[in-house]
C-alpha cells in the first residue's frame, strides 16, 4: 500500500481530537501574541536560562499548542510533521524495548517537550506569519549578547579559558572562549546556526536600525564563533554561510542564460576554495586547527572520539533495530558496558551514530527521511517572490551548517541548540500552508 494511502487513512484519527473546543474569536484573538510571547523569550533566553527554568517554558509551549489546537479545526499534516510523527513512533517503541526503558522514558519525554515547542512554533506561523521576523530578532537577541559577553572574556584571565585547549594536543595553550554556555563547542554550536538567520535579516528587515542590529549580530556573532576554536563549529560556519550564498545566487540568477546560472556558483565555489586554502596556510592559529583535524589518532581530542565511536558502533551492533532507546540518559546507562578505559564519555560524538545508537535503523531512515522533506520544502519556496523564499534560505543554512557540525559532535541535542533547529523546521513546514490571517 503506498505511503499516501496509509497517511490519508492515519490523519484522521490523529486529528480527530483538534478542534474539540468552542472558544470565541476573542479567546483565538490572545492565543497567538501569548504563543509569540512566550517563543520569543524562549528563544531569546536559550543560553541564560537554568534547566528548571528551561522546562517550564517547554512545558507551557506544548500546554498552550494543546490548548490552540483544541480551539481550531485541524489542518492538513505537511510531510515534515508527517516524518516527526514518524520519528516520535519509533522513539516509542525505542522506549518500550529499551534495556534501561525508565532512562529511555526521560528522553522520550525531553523529544516531546522539544515536539511542542515545534508543534506551537508552527501554529503560530500557520496563522500569523508576521511573528517570524519577531521571532527570530528574539533568536538573534541572545546571540548578539552571548557574543559580547564571550568576546569580553578575550580581555579577561586566560588560565580559564586555555584549559579548554587540550595540553597534549596540538592546539595547547589557546584561548578558547565560552561565553555564558561554559563549552567553546557547545557556543560554536548555538552561534553558527544564527549566521544564516542574521545575514538573511540583513536582506529582509527594512529600516536602518534593524538592518544595523542585523548586521553587527553577524559580525560578532562570527567573530565569537571564530573564537571558540571549534574546528566542528568553523567547519558548520563555512557550510551555513557557503549555502546562504550559493541559494541566494541560485534565486537571483533564474532568469539568467543556463549556461551562466550554472557557470556561476562553481565559479563562487572555486575562490571560496581558495580563500579557505590560504586562511588555512597562511594564518598560524587556523593553520594549527586543520592540522589536528588531519593528525588522525596523533592528536588527542581526535584520538578521544575514535575511541568513542567505536565503542558506540558496538553498541549499534547489539542493537541494530530500535537501539538502547531515546536520550542522554539512555547512552550514559548502556555505555559503560562497551566504553573502552579512560574514555568516558555523555554521548556518541555523532548526530547520524548518537540516532542509530538511540532508535537504531529506522530511526536513523526516518531521520533522512525529514531531512530530505525540509529540504525540499526549502527548495521550492526559492522562486516565490516573497519574504519566505529568503526564510527558507536561512533555515537551510542554519541547518546545513548544524548537519556538518554533527558529524564529530553532538551538541545539537543540547536544547541551546536543538530548539534552533527546531524553530528552521516550523518556519519551513509553515511555509505554503499560512491561512488567510497571515
Amino acid at each position: 500500500m503506498p505511503a499516501t494511502d496509509v497517511s490519508s487513512r492515519l490523519i484522521p484519527i490523529l486529528l480527530r481530537w483538534q478542534g474539540l473546543l468552542k472558544a470565541g474569536p476573542a479567546t483565538l484573538h490572545r492565543l497567538a501574541p501569548l504563543a509569540g510571547c512566550i517563543l520569543f523569550v524562549l528563544l531569546g533566553g536559550l543560553p541564560f536560562f537554568t534547566r528548571s527554568g528551561l522546562a517550564l517554558l517547554l512545558l507551557s509551549s506544548g500546554l498552550l499548542w494543546v490548548l490552540w489546537s483544541l480551539a481550531t479545526p485541524a489542518a492538513a499534516i505537511d510531510k515534515i510533521t508527517m516524518w516527526l510523527l514518524i520519528i516520535l513512533g519509533v522513539a516509542v517503541l525505542a522506549t518500550g524495548v529499551s534495556p534501561v526503558p525508565i532512562a529511555a522514558t526521560k528522553g522520550l519525554l525531553k523529544l516531546l517537550s522539544y515536539l511542542g515547542v515545534y508543534a506551537l512554533t508552527h501554529k503560530l506561523l500557520i496563522h500569523h506569519q508576521k511573528w517570524w521576523d519577531r521571532l527570530l530578532a528574539g533568536l538573534l537577541c541572545g546571540g548578539l549578547l552571548s557574543s559580547v559577553l564571550a568576546l569580553r572574556q578575550l580581555y579577561a584571565s586566560t588560565e580559564e579559558l586555555a584549559r579548554w585547549a587540550d595540553p597534549n594536543s596540538m592546539s595547547a595553550g589557546t584561548i578558547r572562549i565560552y561565553g555564558p554556555l561554559g563549552n567553546p563547542n557547545l557556543l560554536a554550536g548555538y552561534l553558527l546556526p544564527l549566521l544564516p538567520f542574521a545575514a538573511i535579516a540583513l536582506l529582509r528587515w527594512k529600516g536602518i536600525g534593524c538592518r544595523l542590529f542585523a548586521g553587527v549580530t553577524l559580525v560578532l556573532t562570527t567573530v565569537a564563533t571564530m573564537f571558540t576554536y571549534s574546528r566542528g563549529g568553523w567547519l558548520g560556519l563555512i557550510a551555513g554561510l557557503s549555502v546562504v550564498v550559493l541559494l541566494l545566487l541560485v534565486r537571483s540568477t533564474q532568469t539568467w542564460p543556463l549556461i551562466w546560472r550554472r557557470l556561476l556558483p562553481s565559479v563562487v565555489l572555486l575562490l571560496g576554495v581558495v580563500v579557505l586554502v590560504v586562511a588555512a596556510t597562511q594564518f598560524e592559529p587556523i593553520r594549527t586547527r586543520i592540522s589536528s583535524l588531519l593528525a588522525g589518532r596523533g592528536d588527542s581530542s581526535n584520538n578521544f572520539r575514535i575511541n568513542v565511536w567505536f565503542a558506540a558502533a558496538e553498541m549499534v551492533r547489539d542493537h541494530p533495530w530500535l537501539g538502547i532507546g531515546p536520550g542522554n540518559a539512555a547512552f550514559n546507562s548502556i555505555y559503560p558496558l562497551y566504553q573502552q578505559p579512560k574514555f568516558n564519555a555523555l554521548s556518541a560524538y555523532s548526530v547520524p551514530l548518537e540516532i542509530l545508537v538511540e532508535m537504531g535503523i529506522p530511526g536513523l531512515i526516518a531521520c533522512f527521511g525529514l531531512l530530505d522533506a525540509a529540504v525540499r520544502k526549502g527548495l521550492a519556496s526559492l522562486h516565490l517572490d516573497r519574504p519566505e523564499a529568503l526564510a527558507g534560505i536561512a533555515c537551510l543554512a542554519a541547518i546545513s551548517g548544524m548537519l556538518v557540525q554533527g558529524i564529530t559532535d553532538t551538541i545539537f541535542f543540547r536544547p541551546e541548540v536543538q530548539l534552533t533547529g527546531w524553530f528552521a523546521l516550523a518556519t519551513l513546514s509553515s511555509q505554503g500552508g499560512q491561512s488567510k490571517e497571515a
